[in-house]
């Protein structure tokens, strides 16, 4: 991952994700507002678990480039079998990977045999790997204090949001809002991957007084104190910008999505009413009959008046 690929490709994952997610949420809840029940995963038509398949093979993708195919010798031990100071990140982010992959496959399995706890144990399972990625993000390998750090610092943020929503998620699935908002970090988790991939390397958008260093794996440092507060600065500035960005597009994406899919009207049958109203019917003549000292009948009034008349 400390590489420019390394950023893009997964943040470009994450983006695709978090805005599939997005519009399946707004779709769904502009459909059935009343009845709207966030869901984990969204299927697709024609392939079932396609969303689920991806993130598996993402995963596998970025753990093998992590560990073998990135690394000089194609694997990432020493020669005496332990692991060099300058791979312990690469087993981090391969780390990260594993947990996603754990919890898609786990969702299919849960989908199969549908359990009555599914829907708890696959978000729980989705919290899992998000709390993974905030921890390992959190204790971090590489520099926390340069350009890199900043950068890492802000993405611990949205990654936490992701974190709690998806545990609020368990606890009120109903929530439109929670589910928005969860989409929207996933989606932002993608876009400040892919924007730390193209600032961090390269050598044109670094900031005035800083450059890039080969430590191991490329690194951003700057000249002096001040130039390293001015760049740290510029990213703060930066994620703020996109901030704002991802709230407009979220914005915009759910004004667009609530004027093409207008709600549905839930029809409900009209003998269910008919019924319903000859049952209260019948609860008031009871009561009538109480008041002026008779006993109720138990027949409704167009029954009795059929057997007077075949008396007759």
């Amino acid at each position: 991952m400390g590489t420019m690929v390394g950023h893009v490709a997964p943040g470009f994952g994450f983006f695709l994700i978090g805005l599939w997610h997005l519009i399946n949420h707004v779709r769904l809840h502009s459909l059935h507002p009343k009845s709207y029940t966030s869901l984990p995963w969204f299927p697709t038509s024609k392939i079932r678990y396609l969303e689920l398949f991806l993130i598996m093979g993402g995963c596998l993708a970025s753990i093998s480039m992590e560990l073998f195919i990135g690394p000089h010798r194609h694997q990432p031990l020493d020669t005496d079998g332990t692991i060099p100071s300058y791979h312990l990140h690469n087993f981090e982010h391969s780390n990260i990977s594993l947990t996603f992959f754990v919890y898609s496959l786990f969702s299919i399995i849960l989908d199969k045999i549908q359990p009555p706890a599914h829907y708890s144990l696959t978000l729980m399972l989705g919290a899992i790997a998000f709390g993974q990625q905030f921890l390992l993000f959190h204790l971090h390998s590489a520099d926390h204090m340069g350009v890199e750090g900043q950068y890492h610092w802000l993405l611990q943020i949205v990654i936490f949001v992701s974190l709690l929503t998806t545990l609020l998620g368990i606890g009120y699935p109903k929530s439109f809002l929670n589910s928005f908002i969860r989409s929207l970090s996933i989606l932002f988790q993608g876009i400040w991957l892919m924007v730390m991939g193209i600032m961090l390397w390269t050598p044109e958008y670094i900031p005035k007084g800083c450059f890039i260093n080969e430590e191991g794996h490329k690194v951003v440092r700057c000249q002096n104190h001040e130039a390293l507060e001015r760049a740290k600065s510029l990213v703060n500035i930066e994620f703020s910008w996109y901030l704002v960005g991802v709230t407009i597009f979220g914005m915009c994406v759910y004004l667009a999505l609530y004027r093409m899919f207008p709600e549905k009207v839930e029809y409900q049958s009209l003998t269910k009413f008919e019924d319903q109203e000859l049952e209260d019917d019948d609860l008031e003549a009871q009561k009538r009959n109480k008041v002026g000292g008779t006993k109720a009948s138990f027949l409704p009034l167009g029954k009795s008046l059929e057997l007077t008349d075949m008396e007759r």
